[in-house]
Formats: structure tokens, C-alpha cells, sequence
């Protein structure tokens, strides 16, 4: 395969295959091994359950034709960094990079890490033991327990792998999802022939009434379990032949794990009565014992958690390319814009974000995570698709290889959805999304210190060029 570097020396090595991978090894994880219980405690209706992943889906898929647009337009490393700053200015641009470093990546790596650590206990039949908890004004600062050190170490090694080079990293990305994929096959495969579930499921309503609010804060957890869908964007600048292949991975991807979650949900739904599925976390193995039994349970485990792993390696991955191309463009610290000189990849930033990941483990509830990433990161995927709107208008003449399919209705379908998640998710629950803003706001404060550094060294190095040329004329 192609190894031409980019602009900023990163080298195009991922093909159309190993890019359709890597957005499915994105999306397919920990959201929907983990979520649906809690989806169906806040709708009370397995069929609203499945119309609400339906709508999910319709919206990842809209978001993912437009990204094809976008990361054929500017395929560079980055994604939704380089395009909001295409679009709407560098300060727009380092405010989602800067999302995505604390909530994109981190915040969801470190719950994809917990739920692996749960499901790996289960497997293993290792007590999780009671953590030692640190509270300061009834907020939890840091939770300590077995589960947590396993989730920590999961981090650590799976930075290591992608330290070492991108070839070694897609590589056991490749091989991890392709078994996840061979799960998901296998579990609704046997579930329809050998599973002793009932369809009567689909007829029982619970008492909590459906609403326009409970739907869309439902609709949080299902955008959590679909990010991911833009993941071949960030990499743009390590895929052979972007113009092409940046597009087709994100529909192909997007498309498939629709697929693919509808019919992982309705086999939850066809195993479990309403009631024992509302609330639960750990929904696949639960699923998995009542439609094959107890002794199945340890197996099931220990296959998502391989299965969680993929989703886990591919965020390590993806993450870093965001804060290297903002430290390229000097608005973050210089240390994430160099590239190791053997393995040509983005050691400082990896370790960043596995440092910003383990504190989240630390520190945060796994439900209190979604909520979080859910609202952030639908705010910042309407304002791209907002920004393609815009680089339309302004079109120089500039034609990509791919352009939004069914454009206008594409884009507004995909920005009307997650405002309304948005408005309603605010609503519902006004605290976590309070640290969402929280976290724009310290961005916006950061910014604001990396711009006038940068506006200082650009002056500094101003003056010395007239300095020497003052000196060459005399």
C-alpha cells in the first residue's frame, strides 16, 4: 500500500477497508452493550426502544453524509477541527478540538474502558470489591476499586500498541473488530434458532409515560452508542485516495452498524421481560443467560469484552490526530504537534489523552458519562454540518470527489435532531449539562491564552526578520 505522507509528514497507509473498519470499530462498543436499559427505563416501551435506535440511526447517517463531504474537501488530519475551522474561524475550530480532547475522545474512552473491565470481571468471575470513594461536598472526586485499576490499564497498554506505529495498531484494530462483527453475527444468529426468548415482549408497556423530553434524553444515550460514525474524518490525513475513500467508509460504516443495532435490539427485547431489562448495564450478558442459560454467561462476557476492546483501540487511535493538528497550527502546546521520529506518530498527544482518560476513570459514574458526551457532542457535530452549509454558500469553485447526498434535507434533518436533543437534554438534566458548558467555557478561556501566546511569537519572530534585513541594507 501507499505510504505518502501528507502536508505535516503523516504517513497515507489506510485503505477503503481498513477506513470502513475503523469507523464500524468506533461506533460498535460500549454504547450498545451498555445502554439500552437505560434507554428503555426512560421510555417504558420496547417498541419506542427500537423506533428510538431507528431514529438514531437516520441521524448518524445524515451526519455521516455530510462529513463525506467535508473530509473530501479538506482531508487532512483533524476532522471536525480542520472543518469548523474552515468554516466558522480557528477559534470555532480549537473550541471543538478541545471538546474533542476532554469529551470526544477521553470522556468516552475511559467509559469504554470500565464497561471492559465489568464485562472481563464477569467473564473471569473476579469480584469488582467496594471501591474506596474520596467525596468533597457530595460530589465523588475519586473512586478507587479493582475495576477501576483494570480500566486504567486497558488505557495504558492500548496507548502503547498505537504508540508504536499506525501499521501495528490498524492492524489489531482490524483483527478486533472483525471478531467483534463475528459476535454480533453469532449472538443473533443462535438467539433466533436456540434462544428461549418471547416475541410477547414487544407487547409490554411499562407505567412511565412516553414523552417528547424522556425521547429525546433517550436519544442522548443512542448518539452516544453511534459516535463514531465520522471517525474515518480525523485520520484524513494517514487515507489513501481521501477525495474517495474518507466518504465511503463513513456511509458504509454508519450504514452497517444500523444494521446491526436494530438487530442486536430486538434480540434484547425477544430475550428479556421489560422489567428485568430497565435500568441494567450490563444488558448482553443478561440477555445472553436468559436466552441460553447461566452457563453461558461467563462466555458471553468474556466475547463483548474482546468485542469492547476494538471500540476502546480505535478511539486511543483516532483521538491524538485532533490536538497534533491543532498544536500544528499553534493553539495548543507545541509538545502534541511533534511526531516521533522512528514510528511517525503523535506520541505527546496520545499520552495526553490517556492521562486525561484515566482521570475520568477516577472520577466519573459511567451513566454521568453519557449524558455528558451525548449533549457535548451533539452540539458540536450540528454546528459542523452548519459550517458545511456555509462552505457551500461561499463555494470558490472548488468541486470535491463526493457531495452530500440529498443536500439541503440531509444537513437540516441532522442539525434539527440534535438541537432538539440539545433543548431537551438541557431541560432534563440541567446539571450535567452545565459541565458540558463548563467545558466550553474553561475552552473558550484557553483559547483566548494559546492565541495571544501565538500572536507574541508571530510579533517576535516579526521583529527579528526586519531586525536582519535592517542589518543585510547596512
Amino acid at each position: 500500500m501507499k505510504t505518502r505522507s501528507d502536508e505535516n509528514g503523516l504517513l497515507r497507509q489506510i485503505g477503503l477497508f481498513s477506513a470502513t473498519i475503523l469507523v464500524i470499530a468506533n461506533m460498535v462498543g460500549t454504547g450498545i452493550f451498555t445502554t439500552s436499559g437505560f434507554i428503555l427505563a426512560e421510555l417504558g416501551s420496547p417498541k419506542a426502544l427500537i423506533l428510538c435506535w431507528f431514529f438514531g440511526g437516520i441521524f448518524a447517517l445524515c451526519g455521516a453524509l455530510c462529513y463525506g463531504e467535508l473530509g473530501a474537501r479538506f482531508p487532512r488530519a483533524g476532522g471536525e477541527y480542520v472543518f469548523l475551522k474552515e468554516s466558522f474561524g480557528k477559534p470555532m475550530g480549537f473550541l471543538t478540538g478541545w471538546i474533542s480532547l476532554i469529551v470526544g475522545f477521553s470522556a468516552p474512552i475511559a467509559a469504554a474502558s470500565i464497561a471492559l473491565a465489568t464485562y472481563a470481571f464477569q467473564a473471569l468471575s473476579i469480584p469488582a470489591g467496594e471501591p474506596v470513594v474520596l467525596t468533597v461536598f457530595g460530589f465523588t472526586l475519586v473512586s478507587l476499586s479493582p475495576l477501576s485499576l483494570a480500566a486504567i490499564a486497558l488505557i495504558v497498554v492500548f496507548s502503547l500498541i498505537h504508540y508504536h506505529s499506525l501499521h501495528v495498531g490498524s492492524r489489531v484494530q482490524n483483527a478486533l473488530t472483525l471478531f467483534k462483527i463475528g459476535i454480533i453475527i453469532v449472538f443473533v444468529l443462535a438467539g433466533i434458532f436456540f434462544g428461549n426468548g418471547s416475541m410477547a415482549h414487544f407487547n409490554v408497556t411499562m407505567s412511565t409515560p412516553l414523552s417528547a423530553e424522556k425521547f429525546a434524553v433517550a436519544l442522548i444515550f443512542v448518539s452516544f452508542a453511534y459516535s463514531g460514525w465520522n471517525a474515518a474524518a480525523y485520520l484524513g490525513g494517514e487515507i489513501v485516495r481521501p477525495g474517495r475513500n474518507i466518504p465511503l467508509s463513513l456511509i458504509l460504516g454508519t450504514f452497517m452498524v444500523i444494521c446491526f443495532y436494530l438487530l442486536l435490539n430486538v434480540m434484547f427485547i425477544y430475550a428479556l421481560p421489560p422489567a428485568k431489562m430497565s435500568g441494567v448495564l450490563e444488558i448482553g450478558t443478561t440477555s445472553a443467560v436468559f436466552l441460553f442459560g447461566e452457563n453461558v454467561s461467563r462466555i458471553f462476557s468474556g466475547a463483548v469484552a474482546l468485542g469492547i476492546m476494538s471500540v476502546l483501540s480505535a478511539m486511543i487511535l483516532t483521538g491524538p490526530r485532533i490536538y497534533y493538528a491543532m498544536s500544528k497550527d499553534g493553539i495548543f502546546f507545541r509538545i502534541f504537534s511533534r511526531l516521533n521520529a522512528d514510528r511517525k506518530t503523535p506520541a505527546a498527544s496520545i499520552f495526553l489523552q490517556a492521562v486525561i482518560a484515566v482521570l475520568m476513570v477516577l472520577s466519573a459514574s459511567f451513566d454521568t458519562l453519557l449524558i455528558y458526551i451525548g449533549f457535548t457532542l451533539a452540539l458540536f457535530a450540528m454546528l459542523t454540518v452548519m459550517g458545511l452549509i456555509r462552505i457551500r454558500r461561499n463555494n470558490s469553485g472548488f468541486e470535491p470527489e463526493y457531495k452530500t447526498f440529498g443536500y439541503p434535507v440531509t444537513p437540516m434533518i441532522f442539525i434539527l435532531g440534535n438541537l432538539w436533543i440539545i433543548v431537551f437534554s438541557i431541560k432534563s438534566r440541567p446539571i450535567t449539562a452545565l459541565f458540558g458548558l463548563g467545558t466550553i467555557v474553561l475552552g473558550i478561556i484557553v483559547y483566548l491564552f494559546f492565541a495571544r501566546n501565538h500572536a507574541n511569537q508571530e510579533e517576535d519572530s516579526e521583529q527579528k526578520r526586519c531586525q536582519e534585513v535592517l542589518k543585510c541594507d547596512l
